[in-house]
């Protein structure tokens, strides 16, 4: 019998697992709310083994592990119009990455836009290397969300992270949460930043909040405007406009950046 590897979070040890086949079928969330926390990692620890005591929760295993490396590759144009239409809160915005699952070198091409009353839409195709493919597939999903004048040709790498993560699922209300950890920034042959000793938490479900939102709630923790691609690219490059995730960087990531203010971004 193959051993389970060591999770990251201690609780996740002791839960029953679920198979990405059940997550996909039962919480796939393609269209969802998600609402995101920045907690110490062992602040995180402490809401997941309260969440375990009180609801159904499963944790993701594939091949025996339970915690799993991601890297993104984020594109955007060269004037950063999917950061500045984040940075300044409009409803139409979009990201557009490509995803590496690290353990099983799975890949995919993904369109990240808004839909009704601010739900995340992610669609995404296997990044095989057909790049008439992906840019066809880029430019529908942008025109079809209203960022027609966004084409795919114009798009360049802009910021790639890498981070460590773990999924579980809430039984009773079919959602999902994630938690991030040991996460990495760097430019494409510029500066790299290390966040260890953070955990981001991610909570993804309908628009109702789930059990873990309430807990998290409870336990004096509230939603932070953090984008991994947006407060990333502000930490790591002093010429932007960051007041959008100026509060997050204040407060978690101040030797990261200065952030000043910049009333670019208030119209």
């Amino acid at each position: 019998m193959t051993a389970i590897d060591v999770p990251a979070l201690a609780p996740v040890a002791g839960l029953a697992p679920v198979s990405l086949e059940e997550l996909v079928a039962r919480a796939a969330l393609l269209t969802r709310v998600d609402r995101k926390y920045v907690l110490p990692v062992p602040a995180a620890e402490q809401v997941l083994a309260e969440l375990a005591r009180s609801e159904e929760v499963r944790v993701l295993e594939i091949g025996a592990r339970r915690t799993f490396g991601y890297e993104s590759l984020y594109l955007d144009t060269p004037e950063l119009t999917g950061y500045h239409l984040a940075a300044r809160g409009r409803r139409r915005r979009f990201k557009v990455r490509f995803r590496t699952y690290l353990d099983t070198g799975a890949a995919f091409l993904e369109v990240k836009t808004r839909g009704m009353r601010g739900a995340t839409v992610k669609e995404r195709i296997p990044a095989e290397g057909n790049d008439a493919v992906a840019a066809a597939f880029v430019d529908d999903v942008l025109e079809r969300a209203g960022l027609g004048a966004v084409r795919s040709r114009d798009l360049r790498p802009t910021l790639r992270t890498a981070y460590r993560r773990t999924t579980l699922h809430l039984g009773a209300a079919d959602a999902r949460l994630t938690v991030d950890t040991d996460l990495t920034w760097s430019l494409p042959g510029g500066a790299t930043a290390g966040l260890p000793g953070i955990a981001f938490v991610e909570t993804k479900a309908g628009s109702a909040p789930s059990p873990a939102d309430r807990l998290l709630w409870r336990a004096g923790y509230r939603p932070s405007r953090i984008s991994k691609y947006g407060t990333g690219l502000a930490a790591l490059r002093g010429d932007l406009p960051d007041n959008r995730w100026c509060p997050v960087l204040r407060r978690h990531f101040t030797s990261l950046t200065s952030c000043s203010t910049d009333d670019r971004n208030q119209s």
